[in-house]
C-alpha cells in the first residue's frame, strides 16, 4: 500500500511541476508580451492626436450645401477649467476604475462578457475611458477585427505616453454630445449657454448621461429619456463616493434651463434635406452617428439647389407672415425616385421636426387614385357610371355611414368615374371602396409604399387614415412613372476624404403595376384641371388652371385639420400639405387654397424653361372621344367630346344619344343649308 501512495505522490508531484512549469511559461510569455507591447508603445511615441474631419454635404450639382463646423461647435479646454462636477459625472458613469487601470479593465470585460452570453446578445458594454478616447482618435468607420486591434494599440500608447489626467482631458474634450456638438465645453454651450466650468451637478450629470445615446438621449429630443439617464448617472456618482445620496437627489429635482444652442446655429441651405439625408446614412446605409458627424464623409445629395429655392420663396410668399399654419413639400424624380426639393416646416430654426418625413396626416382625397386603380383592375372604366346622390350604407356589424360631398353638391344621377375623380365626388368613391372590398385599397396603398397603418373601413377611401407626405409622394411616382418601383433617393454616392467609394446608389426597375392601368390612372388625374368634366359642380383644379401651361396629372384633398395637393408631369412629382401642428383646424378660405397654389407656383416656375412633356400612352391602352357626361363614344351631335384612354378591349363601343336637341339643331341647319342650295343652283 505505501509503494502504491508513493507512486501515486510522484505522479502528482510530476504533475505539478508541470502544471508549474508551464503556469510559469505561460505568466512569462504573457510578462514579455505586456513588456514588448509597453516597450513598443513607447518607441512608437504618443499616437497623432487626429483632428476630426468634417463630413460636407453637397448638392447634385457640386455646389457645398452643409458641413460639420467644429470651429464653432467643438472648443478644446484643460482639465483644470472643466467643473469638477462634470470630470466627476463622467468617471462615475463611463469608467469608475479610470485611475486604477492600465487601459483596460479586465473585470468588467469579464462581466460584459458573462452578461452577452446570457444574453446571447451584446447588452453590456466594458470600454475604459481610454479605450473609447482611443476610438475617438482613431476615426475610422470600418467595424472589423483589424479596427479594433489597432484601437488597442492606441489604447496601450496612450497609456505609455500619456498621464491620466491628459487621457481624461482629451476624452472629455472629444467625446460626441449630439447635435453635432464635440467637447464638453462645446456641450455647455449649447445645452446650458454656459461654459463647462461654470456647470452645476444637475447639468453635469445631464450631460454625462448623452454620449451613451446622444441621439436617444438628448433632452432636446426627449427630455423623459434624458431625465431618467440623468438618474442613472446621479446614483452611479453616489455610488463612486463622489454624491450623498441627498445630494443626488436634490441635483436630480432641480430645474434645468435649455439653451437649445441658439447663439450657435448657423445658417444652412434645405436643413430639413440634410436632416433627411444624415437619417438616411444611419438608418439605410449603417454609418453610426460618430462617422456621420466627424467621420470625414463627402456626401453626395440628389439635391436641386434651385428648385429648393423655389420652393422655399413660393411658401413663403403664399402663406401669411401671420399665420401659424404649417407645410411639407416634397419634390422627386418620378423615375429614379431623387428627391430634388424638401421642405419640413416654414423655419427650421424655431421647429426643426421634419413634417415631410415624420408627421402623419391625413391624406383626404389625394388616396382616391390609389382606389380607383384598384377598380380598373377590377373591371372599372373611366366610363363606369354610379349614382351619386346623398347615400346612407349599411355595413355588415348593422352600423350606418353617410359620406358627405363638399359643399353637399351631388349630380343625383349617374356620373362617370372620369367625373367622380374630377369632381372628387365622395358617394362614388364610398360606394367602389365597398363594391371592391375594403381590404383591396389597402394591399394596393402598402404595394405603393405607404408604411403608415391605415384602418380598414369604409372611410379610408376619404383618406381618413394618416400617412406620411413623403410616402405619397413614391406612391404618385410609381403611377408617373408607369408602374416602376422607386424608393424615395437622397444620396447618390458617399466617399471617405480621400475619395475612397463607400456607398453609390443603384438603380431598379422592378415592375410593380400594370403599366396601362397606370397610364389609365395618370389620365383620370388629368381630370382635375379639364373643364369638359364639370357638371353639378366645378373640377378640383379650377382655381389655378389659368397658371398652367404644360400637361400636368393630380389631385388634391382636403379634411378639417389638412390641405393636400399632389400632382405631376412625365419629368416632376411635387406633394404639398399644409395645416396645423395640433388640434386647430383650417377655416379661412384662403388657407384651404394654399396647397393648391404652393403646388402650381412651384410646378410652374421649376419646370420653365424644359421642354413640355405629355403623357404617352404605353401598349395596350387606346384613346377614344367620349361624351364626358354620358362616357359614352361621342357623336357629331355631341357639344363636348374629351379624348379619354382606355385599356384596350375596355373602351365603350355604344354611341352617345343623349343630345336630340343638338341633333334637331344640326337638321335644321341641314335643311336650311338644303333649301338655300336649291334656290342658287335654280339662279
Amino acid at each position: 500500500m505505501e509503494t502504491i501512495a508513493i507512486e501515486r505522490w510522484k505522479r502528482t508531484f510530476k504533475y505539478m511541476r508541470l502544471f508549474l512549469l508551464f503556469a510559469f511559461v505561460a505568466s512569462l510569455l504573457c510578462t514579455l508580451t505586456i513588456a514588448g507591447l509597453i516597450i513598443f508603445a513607447k518607441w512608437k511615441g504618443p499616437p497623432p492626436l487626429a483632428v476630426p474631419q468634417s463630413t460636407i454635404f453637397y448638392a447634385e450639382d457640386g455646389t457645398k450645401i452643409g458641413e460639420n463646423h467644429y470651429g464653432g461647435k467643438r472648443y478644446w479646454i484643460k482639465l483644470s477649467d472643466m467643473s469638477q462636477h462634470a470630470i466627476e459625472a463622467t468617471i462615475a458613469v463611463e469608467d469608475r476604475k479610470f485611475f486604477d487601470h492600465y487601459g483596460f479593465d479586465l473585470k468588467r470585460i469579464a462581466g460584459a462578457i458573462v452578461a452577452d452570453i446570457k444574453a446571447m446578445k451584446k447588452v453590456q458594454g466594458a470600454s475604459t475611458i481610454t479605450q473609447q478616447y482611443a476610438r475617438n482618435l482613431f476615426l475610422s468607420y470600418e467595424k472589423t477585427w483589424w479596427r479594433k486591434i489597432q484601437e488597442a494599440l492606441y489604447t496601450i500608447q496612450l497609456e505609455a505616453n500619456y498621464e491620466k489626467n491628459d487621457i481624461l482631458e482629451g476624452y472629455l474634450n472629444t467625446i460626441y454630445y449630439g447635435h453635432g456638438v464635440y467637447g464638453i465645453e462645446a456641450a455647455a454651450n449649447f445645452y446650458f449657454g454656459k461654459s463647462a466650468r461654470d456647470l452645476t451637478v444637475a447639468e453635469a450629470a445631464m450631460l454625462a448621461g448623452i454620449p451613451k445615446g446622444p441621439s436617444y438621449y438628448s433632452p432636446l429630443v426627449d427630455m423623459e429619456r434624458a431625465k431618467k439617464r440623468q438618474r442613472i448617472v446621479l446614483h452611479s456618482m453616489v455610488e463612486a463616493k463622489f454624491l450623498s445620496e441627498k445630494e443626488a437627489e436634490k441635483a436630480a429635482n432641480e430645474p434645468l434651463h435649455f439653451s437649445n444652442g441658439e447663439h450657435m446655429k448657423t445658417k444652412t441651405i434645405a436643413p430639413y434635406f440634410q436632416d433627411a439625408v444624415k437619417q438616411m446614412l444611419k438608418t439605410k446605409l449603417g454609418f453610426d452617428e460618430e462617422t456621420i458627424e466627424m467621420g470625414g464623409l463627402r456626401v453626395y445629395t440628389t439635391l436641386d439647389i434651385d428648385m429648393q429655392a423655389i420652393a422655399e420663396a413660393k411658401i413663403k410668399e403664399t402663406i401669411h407672415s401671420q399665420s401659424n399654419i404649417q407645410v411639407a413639400l416634397v419634390a422627386m424624380e418620378p423615375k429614379t425616385g431623387e428627391v430634388k426639393a424638401l421642405v419640413g416646416g416654414r423655419d427650421y430654426e424655431k421647429s426643426p421636426f421634419n413634417r415631410a418625413t415624420q408627421a402623419k396626416r391625413q391624406p383626404g382625397s389625394t388616396f382616391k387614385p390609389f382606389l380607383y386603380y384598384v377598380a380598373l383592375q377590377h373591371g372599372f372604366t373611366p366610363s363606369t357610371l354610379l349614382r351619386s346622390e346623398p347615400t346612407t350604407f349599411t355595413l355588415e356589424d348593422g352600423s350606418t355611414y353617410a359620406p358627405r360631398n363638399f359643399n353637399n353638391y351631388y349630380a343625383n344621377d349617374t356620373i362617370t368615374l372620369a367625373q367622380a375623380i374630377a369632381l372628387s365626388d365622395n358617394v362614388y368613391a364610398v360606394k367602389t371602396h365597398l363594391l371592391l372590398g375594403q381590404d383591396k385599397l389597402v394591399a394596393i396603398a402598402k404595394q405603393l409604399g405607404i408604411t403608415s397603418k391605415l384602418k380598414q373601413v369604409p372611410s379610408l377611401a376619404l383618406g381618413t387614415s394618416p400617412v406620411k407626405v413623403m410616402d405619397m409622394a413614391r406612391a404618385y411616382s410609381i403611377i408617373a412613372n408607369g408602374g416602376k418601383k422607386v424608393e424615395p433617393v437622397f444620396i447618390k454616392k458617399v466617399t471617405n476624404f480621400e475619395g475612397k467609394v463607400l456607398y453609390e446608389q443603384q438603380s431598379n426597375d422592378e415592375q410593380i403595376l400594370d403599366p396601362a392601368l397606370a397610364f389609365v390612372t395618370t389620365h383620370l388625374m388629368t381630370g382635375m384641371f379639364d373643364p369638359t368634366l364639370n357638371d353639378y359642380a366645378s373640377v378640383t383644379g379650377q382655381s389655378i388652371m389659368s397658371r398652367m401651361t404644360r400637361p400636368y396629372a393630380g389631385k388634391s384633398g382636403t379634411t378639417k385639420t389638412d390641405s393636400w395637393m399632389i400632382g405631376f408631369t412625365p419629368q416632376l412629382v411635387t406633394a404639398v400639405w399644409t395645416g396645423y401642428d395640433r388640434d386647430e383646424t383650417i377655416d379661412r378660405t384662403d388657407e384651404k387654397q394654399y396647397a393648391k397654389h404652393i403646388w402650381v407656383n412651384f410646378m410652374e416656375d421649376s419646370l420653365r424653361g424644359r421642354k413640355v412633356a405629355t403623357f404617352e400612352p404605353p401598349e395596350g391602352v387606346v384613346g377614344v372621344y367620349v361624351d364626358p357626361h354620358s362616357g359614352k363614344l361621342a357623336t357629331t351631335a355631341c357639344p363636348i367630346k374629351r379624348l379619354s384612354y382606355y385599356v384596350v378591349g375596355t373602351e365603350p363601343t355604344d354611341y352617345c344619344k343623349d343630345h336630340p336637341a343638338e341633333k334637331k339643331k344640326k337638321k335644321k341647319k341641314k335643311e336650311k343649308d338644303s333649301w338655300l342650295k336649291r334656290l342658287f343652283d335654280w339662279f
